[in-house]
């Protein structure tokens, strides 16, 4: 049986990933990646990257195909785009990166250490509305506590 981060570990060995500082350069160079934020909608409304897009991870598949409910044309039209998967820490960004190469898509990164990475190299993030998030307020969300009944034994 493997585990979430022996699944992980087996996809980094075909998926590329950027650290928060990197993306940062190439967004002030100009580049255009398409910023795929593939995190829960109530997470993504609550901060994210300027210019992403989210579509969750439970609807990537049928999100990069046309034909589907949730079909995101954007997204169904980039095989040949850059696009950078971002989730929450980093791990689900590098499942979701696989899938998509498996899918056909062609340039496909994980951002490393994900959204915590960004506002812990005290990046920009807005809310829903287009206004910025304070950095304290995102760094105490993305640290609540486990709770007890969620650690095992």
């Amino acid at each position: 049986m493997k585990t979430f981060k022996d699944l992980i570990n087996d996809c980094l060995q075909d998926v590329k990933e950027l650290f928060p500082w990197d993306l940062a350069e190439t967004l002030e160079q100009g580049a255009t990646p398409l910023l795929l934020d593939i995190r829960e909608p109530y997470e993504f409304e609550r901060f994210h990257i300027a210019g992403s897009i989210n579509i969750p991870r439970g609807i990537l598949e049928s999100a990069c195909e046309y034909g589907y409910e949730d079909t995101c044309p954007l997204l169904a039209a980039g095989r040949e785009k850059n696009i950078i998967v971002i989730c929450r820490s980093g791990q689900r960004s590098v499942l979701a990166a696989y899938t998509l190469q498996l899918m056909g898509f062609q340039s496909v990164t994980s951002l490393k250490t994900g959204i915590r990475g960004w506002n812990d190299f005290d990046q920009p993030m807005q809310d829903h509305l287009g206004c910025i998030v304070d950095v304290d307020e995102v760094d105490t969300f993305l640290n609540l506590p486990i709770p007890k009944e969620l650690l095992g034994a």
